[in-house]
């Protein structure tokens, strides 16, 4: 699906200043003061621990946390069982009804998760374990009024979500969501398909997903991720990944596909394993699966993240199907002019960033070129540029903005020239990710205007 020339914002709920939905509109009215057509958050799943909004409770439940205070209290519960607003019970039980494939199970999880004292589910009693009906059925009558709760604050999110949906849009803004490729093993998602994923006969993980050694890492990288047993997704027609992108495009007009592709091939290393080095690529139906989603959806409103190895494969599923790569300007120096992420050679439909929320801030980049490795990067940049370095931020901004690249992201920190102590996540750290929370001063002092100008120049 081709987009509306245009710019945006990266920022995720939490790194705004109440860190939940209770400020969103008011971000929403700056950015479409400012001109923007975009708006890119994170993956809004239910968080566990880390809070990493990348390794979540649910694919499909949302994250509950983001509520408002008033919204998330007890209160809103008692007062909805005690409701006689006959319409909104029945937009409850609509609710409930439309999302079967994932909340009654995910309501369960949830309650048995905090029932076992948040144990993974694979050390719960053997009969709820290896979801025995009797035993299921005993503990739906055990906690009816806990999974009712359950069912209705995520009611209540999916219900106020919507609501900032419709006013973004009302504004003009499109929002930019994102559906990581992998799910916890400790997850609705695994415990209720365990067939769906490469387990063990004592339902631990018999692979689990990562990269093989590469310049970076001699001993590559275990992400710890639980694989798909990819045979048995194409058995029901791939029905977890169909209801899955449906509820994000329910949530999101356009969405970002994390690491995509891992959707033609996957690194998979034995479970029991501490390093990434006897790990084996293993293939996935990935030209199958779309197709499906075309059938499902029509055209498809993706981004695919594709930084990494793009082999001809990705580059063919990706093209086919209409999806937008990403091309990100932190990576365009490093290389000779051949580089796809420097602006001559981008292409019309892509997206295009200053940086993502894995990466430095563009000044944290800037300051960090001392390091040998990286000055052959930043003096090429600078030339490329024309920059003193002094801005670099707006420099980096202008360079995304005059691409011919349909869209241009430039995350909240790079607005604000923050260095690296505001930077989102460092991957492959386990410390103060997730974390940075703009302030209201910040958001009120940003120079909307200059972005603003910067849109119109670029005829953005």
């Amino acid at each position: 699906m081709r987009f509306e020339r245009g710019a945006g914002i990266l920022l995720h709920i939490t790194s705004l200043p109440t860190g939940d939905l209770g400020s969103v509109k008011a971000f929403i009215d700056r950015l479409a003061d400012a001109g923007q057509k975009y708006w890119q958050v994170l993956p809004l799943n239910q968080t566990g621990y880390g809070g990493s909004p990348y390794g979540c409770l649910s694919a499909f439940a949302g994250n509950v946390d983001l509520l408002s205070k008033g919204d998330s209290s007890s209160d809103a519960y008692d007062e909805f069982r005690n409701t006689k607003d006959q319409d909104l019970a029945d937009e409850f039980h609509r609710f409930c009804g439309e999302n079967w494939f994932w909340l009654d199970d995910y309501s369960l999880f949830q309650v048995l998760r905090r029932a076992n004292e948040y144990k993974p589910w694979n050390e719960w009693d053997e009969r709820l374990r290896n979801r025995e009906p009797e035993a299921i059925k005993q503990a739906l009558g055990d906690h009816d009024d806990r999974i009712f709760q359950e069912k209705f604050r995520q009611f209540l999110f999916f219900t106020r979500w919507q609501e900032i949906r419709a006013y973004a849009n009302e504004k003009g803004l499109r929002i930019i969501g994102d559906i990581p490729i992998y799910v916890n093993y400790d997850s609705a998602d695994v415990w209720c398909n365990q067939s769906k994923f490469k387990l063990n006969e004592d339902r631990s993980s018999a692979y689990v997903a990562g990269v093989p050694p590469d310049y970076f890492s001699s001993t590559g990288q275990l992400w710890g991720f639980p694989v798909y047993d990819w045979e048995a997704m194409r058995a029901d027609r791939f029905s977890w990944w169909a209801e899955r992108v449906k509820l994000n495009l329910r949530l999101f007009d356009i969405v970002r596909i994390d690491h995509f592709i891992g959707l033609t091939r996957a690194y998979q290393v034995p479970g029991d394993h501490t390093t990434a080095e006897n790990g084996e690529w293993v293939n996935v139906p990935g030209w199958e699966l779309f197709e499906l989603l075309t059938q499902l959806i029509g055209d498809l409103p993706f981004i695919a993240e594709d930084l990494g190895e793009v082999t001809k494969e990705v580059e063919e599923l990706r093209d086919s199907f209409g999806i937008a790569p990403m091309r990100v300007l932190q990576f365009a120096f490093g290389g000779d002019a051949h580089n796809i992420h420097l602006t001559h050679n981008h292409v019309p439909h892509s997206a295009v960033y200053t940086a993502t929320h894995d990466n430095e801030t563009t000044v944290g980049w800037l300051k960090s070129g001392s390091k040998p490795r990286r000055q052959p990067h930043i003096k090429y940049c600078l030339k490329y540029l024309k920059s003193s370095g002094k801005e670099i931020n707006w420099d980096m901004i202008a360079e995304a903005f005059s691409s011919v690249g349909e869209i241009a992201i430039v995350p909240m920190q790079d607005v604000l020239g923050l260095d690296n102590s505001a930077r989102m996540n460092t991957p492959g750290s386990m410390d103060n990710n997730w974390t940075w929370r703009m302030s209201d001063e910040q958001l009120n002092s940003a120079d909307w205007v200059r972005i603003r100008e910067l849109t119109k120049f670029y005829a953005r």
